[in-house]
């Protein structure tokens, strides 16, 4: 199990008081907090080597480049890609996503071929589907869950047919916590000679991740989720597709040759990095790649999988508490949506932001899911690595205490 009290200390923002109580941040799969060690990083590369990268001459350059560049090996090692041409730099996992769309997508396409996804993902792995479908005039398909909120392997089978191009699921939900069993659904696609993209940004800062072994075709996640910095995100692609797929972006860095009517591309990544890339955040991400690595992906998920069971059970304590998802944390990540009683999300969450207690609430950017749930909106706990039991026990005081208030105005 992870040492919490050692890790806390290394997070600066922990240590203060929100309206009059220690702070509890519990809205960890919305952004998670960064450690010195990320902090400093920045500081560093900005105090010391800020430089543009790649053909420089100069040492400041040389220093950003070999930095950035040691990033990208970081993360390919991070999630055992076969190397670091795999790993492309993008905003975020929605230009992961939106990468893949509209590049393979636009592509590979034609009339009548088939999308397959679920009914749980985020907008930023639907939409972009929506898109492609509308102007490809594919046909988008929808896997449901089971009662428990499990994603319906057997609906996912009758979805797959002989049409079917691609297959975009998540690999964990941002809303009910929900593992999805990726291994198998590639195995299932590629049966039917379809490609996968795998959303992994409520997977990657939790669960240990090795891409080969999945065999996917794409995996895209975020840093801040995984306590890098914002503005920096990660797309694995398997090197063929890579070669094959025209780029996303056109101007400096993505070429080979320029000539005043054509060009010709560089290789991967950088074909996919167009302009200066975010060198900084970038840098910043392999030094949170560091820190988790030295902290151990298993440990990471142990403590998370201990943490949950707790919290679930300590919640189910509460009277007219409804919580989503599957019961068993094994078979979920340490998110927790739900709702109390009668009372909205978001006022769940003003009251538990007046106990120092950080939540999310609202649809989650999930409008899908919320009315397959039958509900406008949830609130949402979720834990990471400096999470404490004290602090589900505080969560759990603070609901009770907001049932009671609001039980005692409604009954004025």
């Amino acid at each position: 199990m992870l040492d919490t009290a050692r890790i806390r200390a290394d997070f600066p923002i922990l240590h203060q008081v929100v309206n009059g109580r220690p702070l509890v941040y519990l809205d960890n799969a919305a952004t998670s907090q960064k450690p010195r060690a990320v902090i400093e990083t920045l500081v560093d590369y900005y105090s010391r080597y800020n430089a543009n990268v790649h053909r420089g001459v100069h040492t400041l350059g040389d220093r950003a480049t070999e930095a950035y560049e040691g990033a990208r090996a970081k993360v390919a090692r991070f999630i055992n890609a076969p190397g670091p041409e795999t790993i492309i730099f993008v905003r975020n996992t929605t230009e992961g996503l939106n990468l893949v769309a509209y590049t393979w997508g636009r592509a590979h396409l034609r009339p009548g071929d088939e999308i397959v996804t679920t009914i749980m993902e985020h907008h930023s792995n639907l939409v972009p589907w929506q898109i492609l479908a509308r102007e490809k005039e594919a046909v988008l398909r929808f896997v449901g869950l089971t009662p428990t909120g499990e994603l319906d392997m057997e609906d996912f089978a009758r979805q797959l047919t002989p049409r079917t191009r691609i297959v975009a699921v998540t690999m964990a939900s941002n809303v009910l916590g929900t593992i999805t069993p990726v291994a198998e659904i590639v195995r299932q696609a590629h049966a039917v000679g379809a490609i996968t993209v795998i959303d992994a940004a409520q997977a990657a800062p939790h669960l240990p991740i090795d891409v080969q072994a999945l065999d996917c075709d794409f995996l895209a996640f975020s840093g801040h989720k995984m306590l890098g910095p914002t503005g920096i995100g990660v797309l694995y692609g398997r090197r063929e597709h890579l070669e094959r797929m025209p780029p996303f972006l056109g101007g400096g860095s993505m070429i080979r040759d320029v000539q005043l009517t054509t060009a010709t591309w560089n290789d991967p990544p950088w074909k996919f990095e167009a302009g200066t890339p975010n060198i900084a955040d970038a840098i910043g991400l392999g030094a949170a790649v560091d820190y988790l690595s030295a902290l151990g992906m298993e440990n990471v998920r142990a403590h998370e999988v201990a943490l949950t069971a707790y919290a679930l059970a300590a919640l189910s304590q509460v009277e007219d508490l409804v919580i989503y998802g599957p019961p068993d944390p094994q078979r979920r990540t340490g998110v927790i949506s739900f709702n109390l009683a009668d009372i909205h999300a978001h006022d769940v969450g003003t009251i538990l932001d007046q106990e120092g207690i950080a939540i999310r609430a609202g649809h989650h950017c999930c409008k899908p899911l919320m009315r397959h749930l039958g509900v406008a909106a949830t609130a949402r706990a979720s834990f990471y690595i400096y999470n404490t039991r004290e602090e589900v026990d505080r969560l759990v005081a603070a609901l009770i205490r907001a049932k009671e208030l609001f039980g005692s105005v409604v009954g004025r």
